[in-house]
């Protein structure tokens, strides 16, 4: 159980992604083909040598060192599942040898969440006289930032590009395809390091549970670090630079702020891989559990270049059709989406500060998913002149083709800084219950962008692993757009932010006690899906304190206790 007070949005500086390779020179040899189907995992550093930067107003530094894990004779594959909120976590290895596969169910506990495998990497840092100065272990994300090691191996990965943090994920799938490497590297989520410019040897190795578990060496990489002081004021530009910074960090989701990067070395290989969600408060980082980054919910929004979901891959737009469906409207008998809610979490008090005064307002993040097996598929048409595109849902036979569609309702331009999107009307809706599951207060937001922002369950059937758009600039059209595909992809979920006044709930006048929030899918059933009887999740919250300090205590949901 968690209570939170009343706390304004904070701003903080992020990195972002640099490049995704690891440097020539560290290729593995091939794998001896008559070895064991086992795949072979070794941990490598792509130089001996690495140059970190400690920045004067963000300070501490990230062990960015360059380490990473690579996989031989085979991917490594892990698949990780819960059967419901109320039961453990657990993660089975796949091993594949041709067309046979078989499993290995990690110990229980092992894998407590869905961030990655926790106290995977031990760093031990010294300095010039020999003093240690850091001893620590990290969580490793298989789906980190990776790269090919040997010019044979596949082209491309067939694993996700991050771990799921949602604390309220079911499903994923973690893996280093075969001849590549994944980065053990945190990320800039986890904690930075209060270094002084100098220099450190770092020793890098996997802990033993790993090691026995894995059959990984034990063998630790060494690497020299120089930690460097560096200041924006210093940079070419001075202010103007991170005012540009600042400017391409993110989209500006839904009406909040763009967060300001901290610069990353140009070095780096690893990146944060998240997914952005909506609005200006932040999704959990994929590094660590939620639980330990609840307070970034009060950032401002963190993201990707426009365009981009991981801060190095450009993200395809999913074309719209070119003109409205012909012949009569028609819902198939084919595979249709599965939309279903998660109970909401980043609970917390907020006011309405500059601009509604004397407020009290309950914000939290809400996200809809998609269990398939089918993908949402929601094209927009303009006439012109009009304000409101005409919306239609269109459905596939098993080939991919095309095979009918029916009107779903409307899409509506949003002109306000930060959003300037196309928003499909009815989608979800959000509500306050009083004890008695009676509707107290409804969230004014029920039109939305749609976009894969959350990795909910990567294991449902026909599952996409790598959605293509994953962030707003990818999927809601511009102004003078004539038409607009909105896709929710199968085992994805898309996170709203309700903090803005006219989102959150406006509980100024509400009394102290136990109430619940409701998110919706489909408040109007006017989506065709497969069930609509999963739409609908609740997260108790307890209201207390007096008006101007606010309180909220957020009970845990069965095993998941994460406000």
């Amino acid at each position: 159980m968690t209570t939170s007070r009343p706390t304004r949005l904070w701003r903080s500086t992020m990195a972002a992604a640099a490049a995704i390779t690891v440097t020539a020179g560290v290729v593995a040899a091939a794998p001896d083909s008559k070895a064991s189907t086992t795949p072979k995992l070794n941990l490598i550093a792509a130089s001996t040598s690495v140059t970190l930067d400690s920045w004067k107003d963000d300070p501490g530094v990230y062990l960015d060192l360059g380490t990473y894990l690579t996989a031989e004779n085979g991917p490594f594959e892990l698949k990780v599942t819960r059967k419901s909120y109320k039961d453990p976590v657990v993660a089975t290895q796949i091993i594949r040898d041709g067309k046979k596969t078989r499993t290995k169910t990690l110990p229980r506990g092992v894998v407590k969440d869905f961030a990655g495998l926790p106290d995977f990497a031990r760093i031990i840092l010294t300095d010039a006289a020999g003093k240690v100065v850091a001893n620590r272990t990290e969580a490793f994300c298989p789906n980190n930032a990776s790269g090919r090691v040997r010019p044979d191996a596949p082209s491309t990965s067939k694993y996700p590009e991050s771990c799921p943090v949602n604390p309220f994920t079911l499903g994923s799938v973690w893996g280093i395809e075969n001849g590549w490497a994944s980065n053990t590297y945190a990320g800039y989520y986890g904690a930075p390091v209060d270094l002084k410019p100098g220099k450190y040897t770092a020793k890098v190795s996997v802990t033993k549970k790993y090691r026995d578990l894995f059959g990984i060496a034990d063998k630790p990489r060494s690497i020299k670090v120089t930690v460097r002081e560096r200041s924006w004021e210093d940079e070419p530009g001075g202010a103007e630079a991170r005012g540009k910074a600042s400017a391409t960090a993110g989209h500006a989701g839904h009406g909040g702020p763009v967060r300001s990067p901290a610069p990353a070395s140009a070095t780096s290989g690893a990146g944060p891989s998240y997914n952005v969600g909506h609005g200006p408060l932040i999704p959990a980082p994929p590094a660590l559990p939620w639980a330990l980054k609840k307070s970034a919910l009060r950032a401002s929004n963190t993201g990707d270049a426009p365009g981009q979901t991981d801060g190095s891959r450009k993200a395809p737009a999913v074309a719209p059709n070119a003109a409205r469906p012909k012949g009569k409207a028609s819902v198939p008998d084919v595979p249709k989406p599965d939309l279903r809610s998660l109970p909401a979490y980043g609970i917390t008090i907020s006011d309405g500060q500059e601009n509604v005064k004397g407020k009290d307002y309950l914000a939290f993040s809400a996200n809809v998913w998609n269990a398939g097996p089918a993908q949402l598929v929601v094209d927009g048409f303009r006439s012109p002149g009009k304000k409101l595109m005409d919306a239609y849902q269109y459905f596939y036979d098993a080939k991919g083709k095309q095979v009918g569609y029916t009107p779903t309702g409307t899409m509506e331009w949003d002109p306000r800084p930060g959003h300037e999107h196309w928003h499909f009307t009815d989608f979800a809706s959000y509500r306050l219950l009083k004890a008695d599951k009676k509707e107290t207060v409804r969230s004014g937001k029920e039109a939305f962008c749609l976009a894969n922002t959350d990795a909910v369950d990567y294991t449902v059937k026909n599952a996409n692993w790598h959605p293509g758009n994953t962030d707003l600039s990818t999927a809601c059209g511009q102004e003078n757009s004539i038409s607009v595909r909105e896709v929710l992809d199968v085992g994805s979920g898309d996170t709203y932010t309700q903090d803005l006044p006219g989102q959150s709930f406006d509980i100024t006048g509400l009394a102290n006690g136990t109430y619940y929030i409701q998110v919706l899918a489909n408040p109007e059933k006017r989506l065709k899906e497969t069930n609509l009887k999963n739409n609908s999740a609740l997260r108790k919250v307890v209201l207390g304190g007096t008006p101007g300090a606010r309180t909220v205590t957020v009970p845990a949901h069965d095993l998941v206790n994460a406000n």
